[in-house]
Parts: structure tokens; sequence; C-alpha cells
């Protein structure tokens, strides 16, 4: 009898462990057992997706010839490939050798985009996702985590008095911050574009990784950088807010006052500074921005027009130059004229040819020549897109401090 029930106690736990361990990896099982986005010794790609009872499969890629005119399931500039059906209904496409990048993608099923369930590797902008990879052999390497020392990404919340509550914001420390206890470091305000926030140049833009590696290379310097959320409407990132799990829109997330980000800078630059080891004076302070950031950008180091020493725009121009702008926006022209008196030492625009405001770009650098600014220009090949972020703030980090 004691035998008996010794070992049902027996069977009993291992039920209770087995139901446990299930649970606990619950998500190890079921989907397609297959690779995906492989990346090929000689820089092709191959793609794989298992669809039986599809017609038509195709993935929508930034690295298509041909890009569409419209974005394809929220892909920007992407166009479509079609795979070849094989054995047990399994999709395939290999690609031609393709140029060291990262890249974005999706596929596309009878008409419809998803996600592909075998590449784990996806980002979101407002409430669409995309999968993504990375061709080395070239300038993605830098977009790597290598076998490099490596910083630190921390979220604290810093108290933001004209948003009335607290805001979250991303901040990278680099390699021997935490050991160099008593060495203190440049800053880098790196500021998103109108569809990101505080995660945006830490995910698409590989921000932390191109330090890592410009640091271990010896090409840029080791410093902070600090990327906040430049919508004030927003006290954080979806998913990371208040508000729960909903799904992102500009509606909800970007109805700004205007200029209020800008006004409010100093709250950021006060937190970083009150908690940071930092060099507080303007030779170690820089500031850079994408599209909507570049725009900030612009602003920010003009109504603080002796604070930062290197100031980087990205994709954007400066729209509102007329006289009749009101509050920081106006007396844009003697701003920017304070601004060149107090000195810089670097004022670096880069925008590339397909930019839908390649135009204001330049209406915007003739500004500048007409009030004696003297600026670095980068004019590359690209539009709107992260392919060139991601080189400008790999040029732009090396030209500082």
């Amino acid at each position: 009898m004691l035998i008996i029930k010794k070992t049902l106690l027996f069977v009993s736990c291992l039920l209770i462990l087995g139901i446990g361990q299930v649970d606990a990896q619950q998500n190890l099982f079921g989907g397609q057992n297959l690779e995906s986005a492989v990346v090929n010794s000689d820089n092709s790609v191959t793609f794989r997706f298992e669809a039986p009872d599809a017609a038509k499969v195709e993935v929508a890629g930034d690295f298509a010839e041909k890009a569409a005119d419209n974005p394809i399931g929220g892909v920007v500039g992407t166009g479509l490939i079609p795979m070849v059906k094989g054995v047990n209904g399994v999709w395939t496409l290999t690609t031609k050798p393709l140029p060291s990048e990262m890249y974005m993608y999706l596929f596309v099923v009878d008409g419809v985009a998803t996600a592909d369930p075998n590449n784990p590797y996806v980002f979101r902008d407002f409430a669409t996702i995309s999968n993504v990879f990375i061709v080395g052999n070239g300038i993605a390497d830098n977009y790597k985590v290598n076998d490099v020392p490596h910083g630190t990404v921390s979220h604290p919340w810093y108290p933001s008095e004209k948003a009335g509550k607290d805001r979250r914001i991303s901040i990278y420390t680099p390699p021997g911050y935490e050991k160099n206890t008593d060495q203190s470091y440049p800053v880098l305000y790196l500021l998103h574009g109108y569809g990101g926030d505080e995660g945006e140049w830490g995910s698409f833009g590989r921000a932390t990784q191109i330090l890592d590696n410009l640091i271990a290379q010896g090409k840029a310097k080791p410093m902070i950088m600090v990327m906040p959320n430049g919508h004030m409407a927003m006290e954080a990132a979806p998913g990371e807010n208040t508000m729960g799990f909903y799904k992102p829109s500009r509606e909800k997330d970007r109805a700004d006052e205007r200029g209020a980000f800008e006004s409010a800078f100093g709250e950021i630059m006060s937190f970083v500074e009150n908690n940071y080891r930092t060099i507080n004076d303007k030779q170690h302070r820089a500031i850079a921005g994408l599209s909507k950031g570049g725009f900030h950008t612009i602003h920010i180091s003009r109504i603080y027009e002796n604070t930062f020493d290197y100031i980087g725009v990205f994709s954007s121009a400066n729209r509102l130059m007329n006289a009749e702008e009101s509050g920081i926006y106006a007396n844009f022209d003697e701003g920017m004229k304070k601004q060149n008196e107090n000195g810089f030492e670097l004022y670096w625009i880069g925008i590339g040819k397909d930019d839908f405001l390649y135009k204001a770009n330049q209406e915007f650098r003739d500004k500048l020549d007409e009030l004696g600014v003297k600026y670095t220009y980068l004019e590359t090949e690209g539009g709107h897109i992260w392919k060139v972020w991601r080189i400008y703030l790999n040029e732009f980090a090396q030209k500082l401090f």
C-alpha cells in the first residue's frame, strides 16, 4: 500500500512538473519549422513561407528593383517580388546579392500583407510592423552587434512641468561608463521623426550599435546619447505608457501644441545633466534629428542659441521662416544671426536626392547662405527613408567633440 501511495505521489509530481514545463515553454511549440530571411555568403537572401493553399505569394521589400509608388503593407518604397511554390506548399525566393544594408520586408499572400512567421525580428512604426534583416560586408556591419565593448541603454522617466506628467526617455551611456566613475562625457541629443518615439532611433536607426562600433574603431569619441520622445502629447511610446496596449495612430499620439517640445527641451537637458556625468558646456553638447526631429533641431539650437556646438539636420527643412510666425518660431532670421554670431563648430545638413523635402531643404540652405551661416552639406541617393538616416548618423557621429 505504501509503495502504491509513493508511486501515485511520484506520478502526480511528474504531471505537475510536466504541466508547469509546458506552460512555461508554451511558445516553443507550433508554428512553421522553417528558416527565412537567411543571408547567404554571397549577400543574397533566401525567404521561405509555408502556405499550401495560397495561389500567390510575394515578398514586398525595400530591396526590390522596382519600388511601388505607394506603401505595400506599410513598408514604404517597396516593390513586389514573386515567390515560387515548392514541395509541401513551401514558397521560396532567393534574391540576387544585395548591397550592405538593413532591409525591411513583408509577405503578400493572395493580396494580403503579413509578417514573416519565421523571422522574429520585427519593428513597429505607428501600427505597422515590418520584418527586418541585415546584410553585412559593408556599411551595415556598423549596424550589427559585433564583438566589441558595449554601452548601456536605459529608459528612465523624467518630470515634465510643461507636460504635467513624467515622460519616458532613452539614454545610451558608452562602454565603461559604470566603471569609470571619475570620468564625464559629452552628450548627443538625438531626435526622432514624426512617426517615431523614444525607441525609434534604437530600433530602426540602430543608433546604439552604430556608436558601439564607431567608438570601438576609434572613429567616434565616447559619448552619452539622449533619445527623447518628441511628442509632448505622449508620455511614452505605445505599449510603454498608461494608455495600455492600444492601436497607435496620429490622432491618439501626436496632437501636439506647436512649439511645445522645443520650449520644454530645457527640462530634458536639466534631467540629463543632474543625473548623468556630463560635461556641461557648449563644446560638449550636440543635437541632431531626422525629419521632424531635424525641424526640432533647427529651432532648439536657435532658441538655445549658445548651447550646442554641433548641429545635425537630417532630411528636414524649416518651413516656418515668415515674420508673422509667433512664439518660438517668430524672428527666425534674428535668431539664426545670433546663433551664428555666438559661433559653433559644425552645422551639418544631409538629404537624399529623392526626398520629398528636397526643395524645402534647398530653400532652407538658401536662407542660411543669405544669413551668412556656414554649414557642411551631404547629398546622397535615396528618399525619406531610414537607409539614409543611418548613414547620416554614422557620418555625423564621427565629427563630434
